[in-house]
């Protein structure tokens, strides 16, 4: 089938799914869930296969660790649908309302977009957060994966359909493209007028291509270089347990940190300590020589390191004299993702959070807390890095658009 066929059929699913009460899309929801934990060894088989297909290919331990699932993935996923169906629904609410001084009455509503397109890399989660979301918020979703999850991908997407079918939605709310070519991602990015928006989730070039070549709007979310920022006022004790959890919590994610800095008062104390927990965890650290001068373990860091979104087992690293010259660097080499700052000084920490331009700025916290999940809106469909209507984690409001609503009494304009 092509994927002008598929965008078609996503066009009258979503019709239905528009007017679905919140009770039938929260069923299906739960329906999905259920569907995933009892059919989880078929789901499992299929991803074996990838992951296989992965190691021979070397795709790199990043990439697999981002592509493999276990059960308690895979129950991870039914719990974020579950947790979504408890969640309010964003459909018919009121954003403003207002009675004009003609007597008008003026109200603003949240209503689907339509049919969402999702084009993503090698993480078969992304399959069922966006699945999700998208039903819960009245979307019917294309979903384009890649080549290197596409036996996972059919699976879950075959186990998603069932359930939806079985609760009385359209399977079609949910629909897999062929990921064999890029034909199909050509086709979606052509697809102006049947598919209401584009989501591309991944890496910098596919995005870059996406939001390129695509003649149907573009949602962008972004890479994710995150900085640490160590002030001179921080507690170290927490700043090293904040650092160490931002890198090593997950390597592969894009709200894991990158880089860090440190401010020259506290280098000496701070350095050495971070450092030995660094190689204890096995992470190569790209330092500037004010860093080197730490640890022969530094490797030189380069300007390809400091802009780098590693996705490994790799940060860099440097010293600055103050916060402002911290700001800079985050300016220069960051992609408006996350930004944390550790400190006991609210005048600094007030300074960093208004002159950082990040969806997200963390004051004494980890970087791995920008996240749907962990902001309380189920899961998500990506972490937006512009500055349009949606911009960081993005939940079940962000994909939605609005319709005004008047209503009147023989009213005329004159």
């Amino acid at each position: 089938m092509s994927v002008h066929e598929q965008a078609q059929r996503a066009r009258e699913a979503a019709t239905a799914l528009g007017t679905a009460t919140r009770a039938t899309k929260d069923t299906a929801l739960l329906a999905m869930a259920d569907a995933l934990l009892a059919r989880t060894p078929e789901i499992l088989v299929g991803n074996a296969a990838d992951v296989a297909a992965a190691r021979e290919g070397g795709l790199t331990a990043a990439m697999i660790d981002r592509l493999s699932l276990t059960e308690g993935r895979v129950a991870a996923m039914a719990e974020a649908l579950r947790q979504m169906a408890a969640l309010p629904d964003p459909v018919g609410e009121v954003v403003r309302g207002s009675t004009l001084p003609n007597g008008l009455e003026l109200r603003q509503i949240r209503v689907p977009f339509g049919v969402v397109g999702i084009v993503y890399e090698g993480r078969p989660n992304v399959t069922v957060d966006a699945a999700g979301i998208c039903l819960k918020s009245g979307n019917a979703a294309l979903l384009r994966g890649s080549s290197s999850a596409a036996r996972s991908n059919a699976a879950l997407t075959a186990v998603l359909r069932d359930a939806i079918e079985a609760a009385g939605l359209p399977a079609d709310a949910v629909q897999l493209l062929d990921a064999s070519t890029r034909d199909s991602v050509k086709e979606l990015m052509r697809a102006r007028g049947l598919v209401d928006v584009l989501i591309p989730r991944g890496g910098a070039s596919l995005i870059k291509a996406v939001v390129e070549e695509s003649t149907v709007p573009v949602i962008e979310t972004g890479v994710g270089n995150c900085h640490v920022y160590v002030d001179a006022a921080a507690d170290l004790d927490k700043a090293v347990a904040i650092v160490m959890n931002s890198k090593t919590q997950r390597l592969s994610t894009c709200n894991t940190a990158e880089s860090l800095l440190v401010h020259a008062a506290v280098a000496d104390a701070f350095l050495p300590r971070v450092l030995a927990a660094f190689a204890e965890a096995g992470v190569t650290v790209h330092g500037d020589p004010r860093v080197a001068t730490y640890s022969d373990s530094v490797v030189p860091a380069t300007e390809e390191d400091f802009a780098a979104e590693y996705l490994s087992a790799d940060i860099s690293a440097a010293v600055v004299d103050s916060l402002q010259e911290a700001v800079r660097h985050i300016r220069r080499y960051g992609t408006q993702h996350t930004e944390a700052i550790v400190t006991e000084s609210v005048a600094a920490s007030r300074e960093f959070v208004a002159h950082v331009d990040a969806a997200a700025v963390m004051v004494n916290a980890s970087t791995r807390f920008t996240d749907g999940g962990e902001f309380g809106f189920g899961a998500e469909i990506g972490i937006s890095t512009q500055k349009l209507h949606a911009r960081g984690p993005m939940g079940l409001p962000e994909l939605t658009s609005t319709k005004y609503v008047v209503t009147g009494d023989a009213h005329l304009r004159t």
